[in-house]
């Protein structure tokens, strides 16, 4: 259901929620998608961790290397202390910006970038502080409204589209385009 577009290759990533009873139910679970995933070109990994509850980062890594090393993506990296903007270094990084945010629910505001948000849009939201924005659909969009919401349409339809086929019993690999 979340990662419907980053599955079907329309978006650079998504993030989940996921609950687990126990530590080792949690990596079995990751191994195991990880296993299906990685022959298609997607790549899986936790950007924070609490007591009962993981935030999973499904991604394309090929997509995250070209999205992070945009000149206007590498200024925002820069200001929020990445000095590497490798897929690696980044996520590293990434990770630690979370660990700053201790349980809170706040997120990093740079993270627009490795979910493949518009350059525009994450800078807006920085800028604004998350107000002023012109719509509200998978993010906050600050400059082109029209594309945002066909976008978001797209990924609505996808969203649809997954979940329909995945309860008829489509595995998630047939599920997966591959890279």
């Amino acid at each position: 259901e979340h990662c419907s577009p980053t599955l079907a290759s329309l978006k650079t990533a998504n993030l989940f929620n996921y609950t687990f009873c126990s530590e080792d139910e949690l990596e079995k679970h990751l191994e195991g998608l990880a296993a299906t995933l990685e022959p298609k070109g997607v790549s899986i990994t936790i950007l924070r961790k609490k007591a009962r509850s993981a935030l999973i980062y499904v991604y394309r890594e090929k997509k995250l290397r070209t999205d992070l090393n945009h000149p206007n993506a590498c200024k925002i990296l820069r200001r929020n202390g990445y000095a590497d903007t490798s897929v690696d270094a980044a996520l590293a990084h990434l990770k630690m910006r979370f660990a700053s945010c201790g349980g809170s629910k706040e997120f990093p505001h740079e993270i627009g970038l490795f979910l493949g948000y518009p350059f525009g849009d994450v800078k807006g939201f920085i800028e604004n502080k998350g107000r002023n924005c012109k719509c509200t659909g998978c993010w906050k969009v600050y400059c082109d409204e029209c594309e945002a919401r066909r976008q978001f349409g797209r990924f609505e339809k996808c969203r649809a589209i997954y979940c329909r086929l995945y309860r008829e019993g489509r595995t998630l690999s047939r599920l997966t385009v591959a890279a």
